[in-house]
């Protein structure tokens, strides 16, 4: 009977220590996630019931964006690490670190203007019915509530929002 209770007790704590596990879920964990700076999200165009020829040109597209982008990304990456060196220094020197914060700016203004490139490219392998329909979506930041149920940041269901 000692043993049974044992081994019972043994199954239970096993059960929610696995529990709390997957309770976690998959993925990288907090950090390392996909993240606008990682490439479009293309995941709402599965509701658009694409062709796969516009399926085809999209990845394309896609692909290309990715290509075009990950050495800006790599630069602004390196760049972000430059500026925390900067504020890590004993006295930190303010003009460094103002132009480390403009070359990172403008990295972010190249990118969004490629992404800003990619989604017209998008639009343009869609048909009309396909446009209206991803204009009502709540895509990307701000889609959600916000604060006290309001809407969520840059809220408006008809802007084009999300890093597609």
């Amino acid at each position: 009977m000692k043993k049974l209770t044992m081994t019972l007790v043994t199954v239970l704590v096993v059960m929610a220590l696995s529990a709390y596990a997957f309770a976690y879920g998959p993925g990288w964990g907090r950090g390392h996630g996909g993240g606008e700076c990682y490439g479009p999200d293309t995941s709402f165009l599965s509701q658009l019931s694409l062709t796969s020829e516009q399926t085809a040109k999209i990845n394309a597209l896609r692909e290309a964006n990715l290509r075009d982008t990950k050495p800006l990304k790599d630069k602004m990456f390196s760049k972000r690490g430059d500026l925390k060196l900067l504020w890590l220094q004993t006295n930190p020197d303010q003009e460094k670190i103002t132009a480390a914060q403009k070359e990172i700016r403008t990295l972010r203004d190249k990118m969004q203007d490629k992404m800003t490139a990619y989604r017209l490219d998008v639009l343009k392998v869609l048909t009309p019915e396909q446009q209206e329909k991803i204009k009502s979506f709540k895509m990307g930041r701000g889609g959600g509530p916000g604060m006290r149920g309001g809407p969520g940041m840059g809220g408006n269901p008809g802007m084009m929002r999300g890093n597609w």
